[in-house]
């Protein structure tokens, strides 16, 4: 039953049922929230599959570098930048607008990823010693 459904199953159920109605495009609130890294992936890799226009909100900056075309950057309510991850995601706009010491890199495969360092203000961490 519905009730007995976790949060992450619902959300998943969600996105089902406006899949299945094949609209001509998504609009998606944050829709990897509940879910679990596996199926995080695996709804983005489901979204970037189809072929239909997909506008998602994301607060994951490395899910968004990573499968998002084009990314929109807002500050209190208003465009900050407009572009590829790999313009709109720099070291100096992450830490306008989210207050952290923080850059875009490449993984392994090749992905864009954000790496944070620290949130800005924050005193450098002293290096642990090797044993």
């Amino acid at each position: 039953s519905w009730k007995a459904l976790s949060g992450g199953e619902r959300q998943r159920a969600h996105i089902a049922r406006a899949l299945a109605q094949q609209p001509y495009a998504l609009l998606l609130d944050e829709p990897t929230n509940h879910l679990d890294v596996k199926h995080q992936l695996a709804l983005m890799e489901l979204l970037t599959g189809t072929e239909r226009t997909v506008l998602v909100a994301l607060h994951d900056l490395s899910l968004a570098a990573r499968y998002c075309d084009r990314l929109l950057l807002l500050h209190h309510g208003r465009l900050v930048a407009a572009g590829a991850p790999e313009t709109v995601l720099t070291a100096d706009l992450l830490a306008e607008v989210f207050e952290v010491d923080a850059e875009l890199t490449t993984d392994a495969l090749g992905h864009p990823a954000v790496s944070y360092r620290r949130p800005l203000g924050a005193p450098v961490p002293t290096p642990r010693p090797t044993l």
